[in-house]
C-alpha cells in the first residue's frame, strides 16, 4: 500500500525522505535548530526544494554549520562562498549567516541553550495544528511573529515570521502534517 504524505512532498525522493525523517519532528538540540535557521534564512524569497538540494553543499562550505567557527569567519572565508557555485551567493545572506552565528552564541550564554529559548515561547510542546488539507497550514503565526520580532531585537537578521514559521515546521516546534498523511498514525 502506497502511503499518502502531505502533498507538498511528492515532487522527488529528496523531498519525500525530507518529509518522511525530519520535517515536523520536534528538535532539541542547538546544533540541528542552528543549522534550519540558516537553511530557512537562505530560503527567503526562495523554494525550500533550491535550499534542500543544495544542503550537502552549504553544508560543507559552512563547516557543517558550526556556528563557533562561522561567528569568526574572515573576510577570506566570505569571499570563498561568494565563488561557491553550490550555495546561494548572496553577500547579504552570508553575512547574516555570520551575525546570526554571532547572536545564538549570545542567547545560548543567556539561556543555557538556543533550544530552550526558542522552545520556550511554546512551553517546550510542539503545538499541533492538525490541519485537515494544506490549505489550511498558516505562512506565519503570532508565536511565529513573537519569535521574529525577539530574534531581530536581538539582532539576528533574515528572520521575518514566515521565515520563522517554516524553522518551527521544520523542527517540529509546530506539527502540520496533514490529517490523512502516514506521519500522523
Amino acid at each position: 500500500m502506497e502511503k499518502i504524505r502531505c502533498g507538498w512532498c511528492e515532487k522527488d525522493d529528496l523531498y519525500r525522505r525530507y518529509h518522511d525523517e525530519e520535517w515536523g519532528r520536534p528538535v532539541y538540540d542547538d546544533e540541528t535548530i542552528f543549522e534550519f535557521l540558516i537553511l530557512e534564512s537562505f530560503q527567503a524569497g526562495l523554494s525550500w526544494y533550491t535550499i534542500l538540494s543544495k544542503r550537502d553543499n552549504f553544508r560543507k562550505a559552512f563547516d557543517h554549520f558550526d556556528y563557533n567557527k562561522i561567528a569568526v569567519y574572515p573576510e577570506q572565508k566570505i569571499d570563498e562562498l561568494m565563488n561557491n557555485p553550490g550555495i546561494i551567493r548572496n553577500k547579504l545572506k552570508i553575512l547574516s549567516t555570520i551575525t546570526n552565528a554571532q547572536k545564538f552564541i549570545e542567547v545560548q550564554k543567556e539561556f543555557g541553550s538556543f533550544s530552550k529559548y526558542i522552545w520556550g515561547f511554546i512551553g517546550g510542546v510542539p503545538i499541533d495544528n492538525n490541519p485537515k488539507a494544506l490549505s489550511e497550514v498558516p505562512a506565519t503565526t503570532e508565536i511565529s511573529d513573537t519569535i521574529s520580532k525577539d530574534l531581530k531585537k536581538r539582532g539576528f537578521k533574515f528572520v521575518g515570521s514566515t521565515v520563522i514559521y517554516a524553522h518551527m515546521q521544520a523542527t517540529g516546534m509546530v506539527n502540520d502534517h496533514i490529517e490523512t498523511c502516514f506521519i500522523r498514525k
